[in-house]
């Protein structure tokens, strides 16, 4: 057995969540925390946009959590719902694209159907 023992980094991802002004976040959180750690993942950052849905490239919260995955801090940006990122298809494919170019991944934890069908 060798001598000297290997440190494996966790992986690490930045939370994102976005939402109007008086939304409360605090469920959505949860889940997303509780999701990474499930998969054992070390969380970077929580990033909260409280602007509604604008564009993705509108929201400063948004491109501090790309923004992460850019500086390595992060390999991916984890949200609960594909809305959260756009409800325009094409606009959530570019955002996951330009994640991918940084070398990260998107990744939604649950569906805009569950969400519509759970209780808050």
């Amino acid at each position: 057995m060798p001598d000297s023992v290997t440190n494996v980094a966790r992986f690490r991802v930045v939370i994102y969540l976005c939402a109007a002004a008086n939304s409360d976040l605090a469920r959505p959180r949860e889940e997303c925390t509780e999701y990474a750690a499930a998969f054992g993942w070390e969380i970077a950052d929580v990033v909260e946009d409280r602007v509604g849905l604008l564009p993705p490239e509108g929201r400063d919260g948004l491109t501090r959590a790309v923004g992460l995955i850019e500086k390595e801090e992060a390999g991916a940006v984890l949200t609960p719902w594909r809305s959260m990122i756009s409800t325009i298809p094409q606009e959530y494919d570019e955002v996951a694209r330009s994640v991918e170019k940084m070398g990260g991944f998107l990744h939604v934890t649950g569906s805009d159907w569950a969400r519509r069908h759970t209780p808050y």
